[in-house]
């Protein structure tokens, strides 16, 4: 897994903690940590996906 993928993974379950807090407080700031966790996560598995592609050979995720 690259470093980059890690990073992100990280960032993600931070934000998903940090919106279960929130929530939890009553906040509705929550949900701004929430749209944070999906953006991550998405970038967490493009950067898997782009490493595992590169390393097989394969085409870029790009095009």
């Amino acid at each position: 897994m690259p470093r980059i993928a890690l990073y992100t993974l990280i960032v993600c379950l931070l934000a998903t903690a940090a919106a279960v807090v929130s929530f939890v407080q009553g906040s509705w700031l929550g949900i701004v940590w929430v749209l944070l966790a999906g953006l991550t996560s998405n970038m967490t598995w493009y950067y898997v996906k782009r490493a595992r592609d590169s390393a097989a050979g394969g085409k870029s995720v790009t095009g």
